[in-house]
């Protein structure tokens, strides 16, 4: 156990494998009652002090996909989600880089509480942030309509990760941690919120640098989530407004589960005001560096994730995405690839173009902004039939490969050569938020990419820089129209 004295006050973690553990610190009030749908709100400080020894709660979230049943997820599920989770060498005045993680899950499940920092921190000299936000329907459902109140409702999510960064910027010198320097990484959704948040403005100024694994670009505009909430509760106007912000949270999410309202991360015009790739272009010179990429066998896993009879549709609504708004010309780049019949094996194919589009667009962006863009391939075989599925890198990231029992991690063995990778691939990272640069930790030198060279690196058996692996046909339907 550990006390350290803090702006907020007293706070007791836990020590141990080299770190101090900080778990459940407030970044913001509980959004609850009145504050449901609203911006989040400052925190309160703790004069008596904090107990920050147990997990935090996590946002309501639907049970795991089957791939990643049966594991013990830390936190009650709840409406008062607001928590953050940090590790750090010591929470002295040493100045660490501060690498701020935003968890994955499509932006309706997961939760900080099931990434351990302590060995990314102990090992790197740096701070490891790990952030709850709100998800589903308190997080990203459209609810602008009931007023000023309520612009960016369809965004709380985000506005959440702003308000946790918000909270590092005034804190994180308390832990060690140089509010200065800090980075934002995510994996899957929060590979898409690392994006998101380089086109919001309320972020500018906040972090300096990114990491997107396996991201997601936001795209087109948010649903109205009032229409059917209308329909389903019989009542409409400041009426159906008080009979929402009256429901149990349990009643709340059950209207999610049951497919009455739905939702996902859009361009919603008040907090996220631009595509990605387009703020990235805007931001120009003043933007900051990012490395993105993604694994072989994104789709093996993805694939099996959604309701059977969602899936039908997916290639058809994916294809706008990944085509970069023109769907024709990449659904016929993917009948050449996967000629009609097997659906499984088009969505395999259909999800790993979505990640991989995305990082490919937002790489060359960041190049030619003249901020540094880095794409990477990640291909360290699986020992399972995933192979190397969405999510493989994650153990590698954080080096959890010398552990058992922890989420992801099953998808590699803890062999030697593992071993090796994870601890080079974790200090590749944290050598980038350090110094902007993820050269020098101890894979082959990667050059940015670029149309001029293309270069990506390859993390396989032999890890290596490849020139253009994808290929000009694959690039054109994703929609990059960068000459060659």
């Amino acid at each position: 156990m550990t006390t350290i004295e803090t702006r907020c006050g007293p706070v007791t973690g836990s020590t141990g494998r080299g770190v101090s553990v900080f778990l459940g610190i407030p970044y913001a009030a509980p959004p609850v009652g009145e504050l449901r749908w609203m911006p989040p709100q400052p925190a309160d400080p703790w004069p008596a002090g904090l107990d920050a020894t147990r997990y935090p709660n996590r946002s309501f979230q639907p049970s795991p996909p089957q791939a990643l049943a049966g594991r013990d997820i830390p936190g009650e599920v709840s409406e008062d989600c607001l928590y953050l989770n940090i590790y750090t060498p010591a929470a002295d005045a040493g100045k660490r880089p501060v690498m701020f993680w935003i968890h994955g899950g499509a932006y309706v499940q997961g939760s900080a509480n099931e990434y351990d920092g302590a060995a990314l921190a102990a090992e790197n000299d740096v701070v490891v942030v790990a952030i709850n936000y709100r998800l589903g329907a308190f997080g990203f459902l459209d609810v602008s309509g009931f007023g000023p109140n309520y612009e960016g409702s369809a965004s709380l999510g985000f506005q959440d990760q702003i308000a946790a960064l918000a909270w590092v910027r005034d804190n994180i010198a308390d832990y060690g941690g140089d509010a200065g320097n800090v980075t934002i990484f995510g994996e899957s959704a929060g590979g898409g919120s690392v994006l998101a948040l380089l086109a919001a403005p309320a972020a500018k100024g906040l972090f300096h640098k990114g990491i997107g694994f396996s991201p997601g670009e936001v795209v087109g505009a948010p649903n109205d989530g009032i229409p059917a909430l209308a329909q389903k509760l019989g009542t409409e106007g400041t009426e159906l407004l008080a009979k929402l912000l009256a429901l149990p949270a349990d009643s709340l999410f059950e209207l999610q589960m049951d497919g009455t309202i739905s939702t996902d991360a859009k361009v919603d015009g008040t907090i996220i005001t631009q595509q990605p790739t387009q703020a990235i272009h805007d931001n120009g010179p003043d933007g900051i560096p990012l490395i993105v990429g993604c694994n072989k066998d994104e789709g093996s896993f993805m694939a099996d994730v959604f309701p059977p009879e969602t899936r039908e549709a997916m290639p058809a609504a994916f294809g706008v995405i990944i085509g970069n708004g023109d769907a024709a010309t990449y659904l016929s780049h993917l009948k050449r690839l996967v000629p009609d019949g097997d659906l499984r094996e088009r969505l395999v194919r259909v999800w790993y173009d979505l990640f991989r589009a995305s990082a490919l667009r937002t790489g060359e962006a960041s190049s030619l902004a003249g901020v540094g863009g880095w794409v990477y391939s990640f291909e360290v075989p699986g020992s399972t039939p995933l192979g190397v599925a969405h999510g493989s890198d994650v153990a590698f990231t954080f080096n959890w490969i010398n552990r058992e029992g922890v989420v992801l991690a099953g998808f590699h063995e803890s062999t030697e050569f593992n071993r090796e990778i994870a601890s080079k691939w974790s200090r590749t990272f944290a050598a980038f938020a350090r110094t902007g640069d993820p050269n020098g930790a101890g894979l082959p030198e990667w050059p940015q990419y670029s149309p001029s060279r293309r270069a990506c690196l390859v993390v396989d058996e032999r890890p290596h820089i490849a020139e253009d692996p994808d290929g000009i046909a694959l690039r054109k339907a994703y929609g990059m129209n960068s000459k060659d």
